[in-house]
């Protein structure tokens, strides 16, 4: 094995193998213990083509391993990435393990590239199929992730998921949504904050009960209603 490296390098000097950087993630999960192989690191940075590999936390084997064709993230004052974090504006983790479709199990959201709103992280998001026993890339929550301000938030008590957007620095919306079994996301509430108006701010809430929507539109002075919220 050694004088085939030895002979490779010689007849190709010039070759460049990219070094891959490691971290390992005991307390991110649990049922998993993860090993994250990413392409390029600085001193508190890493990103670039990435192999997630999971770790059952009973058995110790390879339960899955996933992929990220740019998992960006920062590191921490330990020298290590975070896990579960997701800070609107802030810090979003590469990997956030959560139950996204509330059917009990744990779920996995695997940061790939910077392209939901304004160039923040998105997220492909993956869940746990019960029947296939592995984690299975969800379409809708990925575009969810993907659409909007970075990572969504998981309301467990309410089952909700809850997204941001916004357009420039006046216009704001917040939107949840709830999982139907078999049938998937639904929209269930909107909340619009729309400040473009300058001295003034318009509230539109909008709520889907009893089978249809409801909607409640009120005017506040901005100074007013953003010192109240």
């Amino acid at each position: 094995m050694i004088r085939s490296k030895f002979l490779l390098l010689f007849l190709f000097p010039f070759i460049s193998i990219p070094a891959q950087h490691q971290f390992q993630i005991s307390d991110g999960s649990a049922n998993y213990n993860v090993k994250i192989n990413v392409e390029t690191c600085s001193k508190e940075e890493c990103r670039g083509k990435a192999t997630i590999d999971l770790y059952d936390k009973k058995t110790s084997k390879l339960f899955q391993t996933l992929k990220s064709a740019d998992l960006n993230f920062y590191l921490n004052e330990n020298e290590k990435p975070t896990v579960n974090v997701i800070q609107l504006y802030n810090e979003q983790s590469p990997l956030i393990f959560d139950d996204f479709n509330f059917d009990g199990t744990e779920d996995l959201a695997i940061r790939n590239r910077n392209e939901s709103g304004y160039g923040g992280p998105s997220y492909d998001v993956y869940v746990y199929n019960i029947t296939r026993k592995q984690f299975v890339i969800s379409d809708e929550l990925t575009a969810l992730a993907h659409e909007n301000l970075g990572m969504f938030n998981t309301d467990s008590e309410r089952k909700r998921l809850i997204t941001y957007s916004k357009s420039g620095c006046c216009w704001h919306l917040t939107t949840e949504y709830t999982v139907l079994p078999q049938r998937g996301l639904f929209k269930v509430y909107e909340l619009e904050e729309d400040a473009t108006g300058g001295e003034k701010v318009k509230v539109t809430k909008k709520e889907f009960i009893y089978d249809k929507w409801i909607t409640n539109a009120k005017t506040y002075p901005i100074n007013e209603y953003y010192k109240e919220n």
